[in-house]
């Protein structure tokens, strides 16, 4: 019964270390895909303030030209306010399919693209 005994033991030991693996496994994908995640979006987040900044200065120089052209400067800031209002109504009205979708497919596919290479490493 000794052998037996020890063989049970030794299985024993073996799964439970395959299972600690195995969690620790899964917990270090999940943060490398919340970390690749994060990383992109914290980088889109950037390029979208320099490009906000360069939009605002673009707007108040139109604003301020088309001012000019007709005659006092505050029509150019009412012109370009009615078009960001027509802007911002079409994107409330298409937002999921110009903005929400997008955004999910993007992460989505960073973490399974993380996750697919994980797969084939371990396969190899």
């Amino acid at each position: 019964m000794e052998p037996n005994a020890t063989t049970n033991e030794n299985l024993f030991e073996k799964a439970e270390n395959y299972t600690r693996t195995s969690l620790e496994l899964v917990k270090l994908r999940t943060v490398s895909a919340s970390a690749d995640v994060l990383s992109t979006i914290t980088s889109k987040i950037a390029v979208g303030a320099v490009v906000a900044f360069f939009t605002l200065f673009l707007n108040i120089g139109i604003s301020l030209w088309i001012g000019k052209e007709l005659g006092e400067y505050y029509y150019g800031f009412f012109i370009l306010a009615l078009f960001y209002l027509i802007v911002a109504v079409v994107l409330h009205k298409f937002q999921h399919s110009l903005i929400k979708t997008p955004i999910g497919n993007m992460v989505i596919t960073s973490i399974l693209k993380e996750t697919k290479t994980d797969l084939q490493t371990e396969k190899n």
